[in-house]
């Protein structure tokens, strides 16, 4: 534990911040109303943003608390990051799933850091007063080249450094990769590959870009680390060794005043056990044909890993 977590927990009083209650039918919008003094003070309320990835990991977070005695309510498919820590800061929320990287360039603009370390340590001193993160998972959501097996094994690849040795590179992704720092950009600088055949392919990863892989058209594709199409189609992800991309490590964000001993333990021995490929297999599962419930879905993880 950090020294400004255990400064936070010495100063935190058993009261925590009330459930606000609720302005408004759109669960993206942020409520201006006050919060509801009816509510439990000791109870946890676990929201999530708008998608289905991270309403399984808010099920798995509520799920996995309750197990353990702490009162749990439920807030999810709040919104965007933008909404949801409005939640949290104003007590609407208290306990929300997030994404290293994304969260640290949330509140620093300017942060360099890529690695999961640097990114943790960032964090500490870019979250604003009132806001903690815990432990953070091995998991990750987030850019990733991938390669099919057949074109892994004929030019030996196993990291991104190895595509330097793959003459007259094709690479699709979204257009914005042609630019950003993680993109084009990065692979020069950080990993030497130039002379890259570009082709720009705007469904973030999805059935056009994997089209494009399978078919040959592209030899490497940009495709989200916990995509359900990289495990179906036997894809291999390139390892980067150099943290080009910025890491994106599951973790979750509290209000500090709700960071007991108890909940704390919960949820770092989630983290502790939270891989890719579990995010890969849970949402393989959501979105194929069983469409199976993300708090079905939670409950399962949690049994397999015997957390609950």
């Amino acid at each position: 534990m950090t020294l400004r977590k255990l400064a936070a927990l010495a100063a935190a009083t058993t009261l925590g911040l009330s459930l606000a209650a609720c302005g408004s039918d759109d669960p993206t919008e942020a409520s201006s109303d006050a919060p509801d003094s009816s509510s439990s003070t000791d109870t946890i309320t676990v929201g999530s943003a708008a998608f289905p990835e991270n309403e399984i990991l808010a099920e798995i977070y509520a799920q996995a608390l309750e197990a353990k005695g702490v009162k749990v309510e439920k807030k999810l498919n709040i919104g965007a990051r933008e909404v949801y820590v409005k939640a949290l800061q104003n007590g609407e929320i208290d306990l929300v799933p997030e994404y290293s990287g994304n969260l640290l360039t949330y509140f620093d603009a300017e942060a360099t850091a890529t690695s999961s370390e640097d990114v943790d340590a960032a964090l500490d001193d870019a979250l604003p007063e009132g806001l903690e993160v815990l432990d953070a998972s091995a998991a990750e959501d987030k850019d990733s080249l991938n390669v099919t097996s057949d074109f892994a094994a004929d030019n030996n690849l196993k990291t991104i450094a190895d595509l330097k040795n793959v003459d007259g590179l094709k690479l699709g992704a979204n257009p914005e990769f042609k630019t950003r720092s993680y993109g084009i950009p990065g692979l020069e600088k950080v990993y030497g590959i130039t002379d890259i055949e570009f082709t720009s392919l705007s469904d973030g990863g999805g059935p056009a870009t994997l089209k494009a892989l399978l078919d040959g058209k592209v030899d490497v594709a940009d495709i989200y680390s916990t995509t359900p199409s990289i495990t179906e189609n036997n894809l291999v992800t390139l390892e980067d060794p150099e943290s080009l991309i910025a890491a994106q490590n599951v973790l979750p964000l509290i209000n500090e005043k709700k960071a007991s001993g108890t909940v704390e333990d919960v949820l770092d021995a989630v983290s502790a056990q939270l891989t890719t490929q579990d995010l890969l297999d849970l949402n393989g599962k959501n979105r194929g044909d069983d469409k199976t419930a993300p708090d079905v879905l939670a409950k399962e993880w949690l049994t397999a890993k015997g957390l609950i």
